[in-house]
């Protein structure tokens, strides 16, 4: 599936993700339709907001758009994707777990949109971006133990690609990533650090919920008053966003562990 003029595509994105990198390769015309969630990662406040992959009141909505293609996410909801598939349309769905992935996905959507340089230039922008961030942070003074939290209940670790950037901001999560996870084993991880970036909340996280977990309360992040909120599209969507989500991060653990003075 590959579209040979740019002029003539029309993208319904359902995902902000995929938003953020078709506005980021120079696509941002071609979008006629978005989510109410889109408009965190990219300027596209003035096109119709529709459902998105997991909730869709109508498809009519995105027909009447004549979109030449549709972008979604997974997880989705079969029910509306089954809405969508009805119909002859062109329909894409990501499903990255790794920085790796996310590049893939970034070069996919540049050939697939006839914007395969733009799409190298970007994935290269954001290398360059975590490379920076990376030299920065290995002068920490301590590698600090991360606990980063996607959702409250039941409780699931963030996605793998988080894990990542921990890891490139100089700490390192000590719980497996995009998991359910217990108390208990939070408790056992005993981490400098907690960090929520609760999907779909934006930073409306509560931490006062972390300090109220009984198994908790010997924890070095609890004990230190080492819980933080992170606007949830910075860490939870694959893409271009994921820098300043990286920035966000380094910024945390600066004050935690601050770097070694090398004069």
């Amino acid at each position: 599936m590959t579209f040979s003029s740019s002029n003539t595509l029309r993208i319904v994105s359902l995902a902000p993700s995929a938003t953020s990198i078709v506005c980021a390769i120079g696509l941002k015309k071609s979008l006629v339709g978005v989510t109410k969630w889109c408009a965190d990662v990219a300027p596209v406040n003035h096109l119709p907001k529709l459902g998105d992959c997991w909730h869709m009141d109508s498809v009519d909505k995105i027909l009447r758009l004549k979109p030449s293609l549709i972008i979604g996410s997974v997880p989705y909801k079969q029910e509306t994707l089954a809405k969508l598939l009805e119909h002859p349309l062109s329909f894409l769905a990501t499903n990255p777990r790794s920085l790796a992935d996310i590049e893939n996905d970034i070069r996919m959507l540049g050939r697939i949109a006839g914007r395969p340089v733009q799409a190298e230039r970007l994935v290269r922008k954001m290398r360059q971006e975590f490379a920076a961030i990376a030299k920065r942070n290995r002068s920490l003074r301590k590698k600090l133990h991360v606990y980063c939290e996607a959702w409250p209940n039941p409780r699931i670790s963030s996605p793998p690609w988080v894990a990542e950037i921990v890891k490139i901001c100089g700490a390192e999560m000590v719980l497996p990533s995009g998991q359910k996870v217990t108390d208990e084993q939070v408790a056992a991880a005993r981490p400098d650090a907690i960090v929520l970036a609760w999907a779909a909340t934006g930073e409306k996280a509560r931490p006062q919920q972390s300090y109220r977990v009984a198994t908790w309360q010997d924890l070095p992040a609890i004990r230190n008053k080492h819980v933080y909120v992170v606007r949830d599209e910075l860490l939870n969507t694959p893409g271009p966003p994921l820098v300043v989500g990286a920035k966000e991060l380094s910024r945390i653990f600066k004050k935690i562990a601050p770097r070694e003075n090398k004069e």
